[in-house]
């Protein structure tokens, strides 16, 4: 009697690779599951959700460790969220910086491309500003 789904169930409803899973599987994010008599793993409803879980916080760009202390913290619902929103917290402002660095490469791309006569590559601002970073206006792109 089947209690749960396949692992290929299992990535078909949470859209996570089977790979993945195994991968999730060994690092301890999620438990093994009980396999059937015919060695296949059959994921229960609450696993099932747990990798839904771990795939929305990783499409957030959470990294692996905090999604491993937010998955404890989900285990234990009696206990303060406060480390959640340290994790949380320290993400955003990772994500802030990366924007930052991310409009000065945008603002850097215009500049060439606006810089750029489309005449010959010996007058090209694009050839010329990637074969010398001194010639950025944002170095630490």
């Amino acid at each position: 009697m089947q209690t749960g789904v396949s692992i290929g169930q299992a990535a078909e409803q949470t859209g996570i690779k089977v790979p993945t899973i195994r991968y999730y599987e060994r690092i301890g994010l999620v438990p093994v599951p009980p396999r059937t008599e015919g060695t296949r793993r059959q994921y229960s409803q609450a696993e099932v959700q747990r990798l839904a879980f771990i795939r929305h916080a990783r499409k957030l760009g959470f990294e692996i460790d905090g999604i491993r202390t937010m998955l404890s913290l989900q285990d234990r619902p009696d206990q303060s969220c406060a480390q959640a929103d340290v994790i949380a917290k320290d993400h955003l402002r990772e994500v802030e910086r990366r924007i930052v660095s991310l409009q000065a490469l945008r603002d850097e791309l215009e500049r060439m491309v606006d810089g750029c006569s489309h005449g010959r590559v010996e007058s090209c601002r694009v050839i010329e500003t990637l074969a010398d970073h001194g010639k950025c206006v944002h170095p630490h792109h």
